[in-house]
């Protein structure tokens, strides 16, 4: 089994509407996000995915994200952004992508608020 993991970063406010604390207030945060991708089989040049195109994608998908109101987009209309809800979000955004087949899979989303803090969010 092969496992390949790309990054990028957004920036971004949100508030936690609700949170009995400083989270409840408008804040903003350096996000990171990495997507790995996991298969058995190798295509003719020795690949799983083409980094290329699993870093495009992700990209392609947090610009939408990037320095905007979390909160103000339809995505998050009827739930918190949360770095749970982030993930769940660009995972189900992710797999979409034309390159994931039977073989190549979308293993799982990571979303980091801040260097010390980070969730994880899969199907599985």
């Amino acid at each position: 089994m092969f496992e390949i993991k790309v990054s990028a970063e957004f920036e971004a406010a949100h508030r936690v509407a609700g949170y009995p604390g400083k989270c409840d207030r408008l804040h903003g945060h350096s996000w990171v996000v990495e997507a790995s991708v996991i298969g058995s089989k190798l295509d003719n040049l020795g690949m799983l995915v083409d980094f290329k195109l699993v870093k495009g994608r992700l990209r392609e998908l947090l610009e939408t994200l990037d320095h905007r109101m979390l909160n103000e987009l339809p995505a998050f209309e009827n739930i918190n952004p949360t770095a749970e809800n982030i993930a769940q979000y660009v995972y189900n955004e992710m797999k979409k992508a034309e390159f994931f087949n039977d073989n190549a899979k979308l293993k799982y989303i990571q979303v980091w608020e801040s260097p010390k803090s980070s969730v994880i969010y899969t199907e599985d």
